[in-house]
């Protein structure tokens, strides 16, 4: 019962607080509503399956378990502290860390350089998204992490750690690519 509690809480957060969502280094907004994806929805933190019927290995279902923690986390520039302040780079290293022992890149850009470039089919639970939401759009200054085939988690300037919709118009607008951490075994 606590479960189903806490997970309609953390739905009527995320879809609060998806209003408006400007990103890392952004002073533009996008209006965007969270969407629960039908093909890979995240159920109360569990994913069973990827979209395209993989089993979600342990170690992908931890990393997303625990970027879930830091919903509501405020916005802090340089910041990689749960329920204190992150950035969005911040929040990636500790996911990963607290979760899977891997040690990342501090920023996006690098991050981006470590990760193995993917194509959208192959995308997976816990894979990172990247965008240039800056002054430069050619350059990677955002960083989220897939939560199923269309959500990703990520930190907002002005909303904090909150659930997004990767077709919204602002992220088609910003996306430069998919990336999967290589110290991420299956």
């Amino acid at each position: 019962m606590k479960r189903k509690l806490l997970h309609i809480f953390m739905l009527l957060l995320t879809v609060t607080l998806t209003v408006t969502l400007p990103s890392c280094r952004s002073a533009k907004k996008s209006k965007s509503e969270f969407r629960e994806s039908s093909s890979m929805a995240h159920r109360g933190g569990r994913h069973e399956n990827d979209k395209n019927g993989k089993a979600v290995s342990k170690t992908r279902k931890k990393i997303i378990n625990e970027a879930y923690e830091w919903m509501g986390t405020p916005y802090g520039f340089g910041k990689s502290d749960k329920g204190k302040a992150s950035d969005c780079s911040g929040l990636v290293v500790g996911a990963y860390e607290r979760a899977a022992g891997i040690k990342l890149p501090r920023t996006s850009a690098k991050q981006k350089e470590y990760c193995k470039e993917l194509k959208k089919k192959d995308v997976r639970v816990a894979d990172l998204c990247f965008f240039a939401t800056g002054k430069d759009p050619g350059k990677v200054s955002h960083v989220g992490i897939m939560v199923d085939d269309r959500n990703f988690i990520h930190a907002s300037s002005s909303k904090g750690v909150i659930v997004s919709d990767i077709t919204q118009p602002y992220w088609v607008r910003t996306f430069l690519g998919y990336g999967r951490v290589p110290d991420l075994n299956d």
